[in-house]
């Protein structure tokens, strides 16, 4: 979207998730140990959609021998990446595009958090296919992103209770109201049964739901 090229909106990013996301540090400390649970200690971990940082810093300072590569098709993002991650950047290497970009591999595990409700449904499926043959036999891939029902009035049900929990956490109403539009106008959200369809699509198994959060769904998958 235009909002990871805008400098203004780049450097309020940071803000975004928190506010917007319910339990949205509770989101990325488990999909770190669903990670953790099949990877070593001194894992490669691929981050897909990694502009901002703020997976790879929670990942990094719960997992001290972790090495990152982090994917994103906004150089502004992966600036912002960068500055986030400060000392911790050592440990990444970040790749300008999409995940063709990203390094062979083999990893040992994949994250993409808030990310591929950007991505159209086929090239979604291709993009997970991508990242499940970069991965090693057995390894984790957790994943999270907007979600919810698509049938007869239950995508502006779940549009206008995306709105009500911003508002609750301090944006104005209106902007909301405004944001939650937008949102269901420009954004190819899937209804669950589907995303769980395209990871298993894509190669996966043990497709299995960790965390729902009002209009937003993760899972957890394996090669």
């Amino acid at each position: 979207m235009d909002a990871f090229s805008d400098p203004q909106a780049v450097s309020r990013y940071a803000e975004g998730p928190p506010r917007l996301v319910p339990g949205f540090a509770d989101l990325q400390r488990m999909a770190g140990l669903l990670l953790a649970e099949r990877a070593p200690d001194d894992a490669r971990i691929l981050v897909l959609g990694a502009g901002g940082g703020l997976e790879i810093r929670a990942f990094a300072l719960a997992q001290p021998g972790w090495r990152f590569d982090g994917v994103d098709p906004s150089a502004e993002m992966l600036d912002l990446a960068r500055r986030t991650l400060g000392p911790l950047a050592a440990r990444a290497e970040l790749h300008h595009g999409f995940i063709d970009s990203a390094p062979e591999g083999p990893f040992d595990g994949a994250a993409c958090i808030l990310t591929l409700h950007f991505v159209a449904r086929e090239e979604r499926l291709r993009t997970l296919r991508e990242v499940r043959r970069r991965l090693k036999p057995g390894a984790a891939f957790a994943v999270a992103h907007f979600s919810f029902p698509q049938g007869a009035g239950e995508r502006d049900l779940w549009l206008s209770r995306y709105a009500a929990f911003a508002a609750a956490s301090g944006l104005d109403p209106e902007q909301a109201r405004k944001a939650a539009a937008a949102i269901g106008e420009r954004l190819p959200i899937l209804a669950p049964e589907e995303d769980e369809h395209l990871l298993r699509d894509a190669g996966f198994s043990g497709v299995s739901l960790f965390y729902t959060g009002f209009a937003f769904r993760g899972w957890v998958a394996y090669t």
